[in-house]
């Protein structure tokens, strides 16, 4: 999964959804010009990967993933900043 979203050479961490991650509907994309740079992001795909993980053998990553997956129709910039977080955490 994390050479799928080329995080396999990035800096690991060890809080999940640290607390600088507050994310609310109002971080999602105001404008068309950020709605369209938002549906070049895989994110729903990778919140269906963090899904997946739960359901196989990661069941520490189910608040981090509830929470992210509020957002799967319309995510801004700092919610795929905490998929990359959970990614790290991996």
């Amino acid at each position: 999964m994390l050479e799928r979203f080329n995080m396999t050479e990035v800096k690991s961490i060890t809080t999940l959804l640290a607390g600088h991650f507050t994310l609310s509907s109002s971080q999602c994309p105001n404008s068309q010009e950020e709605e369209d740079e938002m549906s070049l992001v895989p994110y729903a795909i990778a919140g269906g990967s963090l899904m997946y993980a739960i359901v196989c053998n990661r069941p520490d990553l189910a608040y981090a993933v509830s929470i992210i997956s509020w957002f799967l129709s319309n995510p801004g910039k700092q919610h795929w900043e905490a998929v990359m977080w959970v990614f790290r955490y991996l």
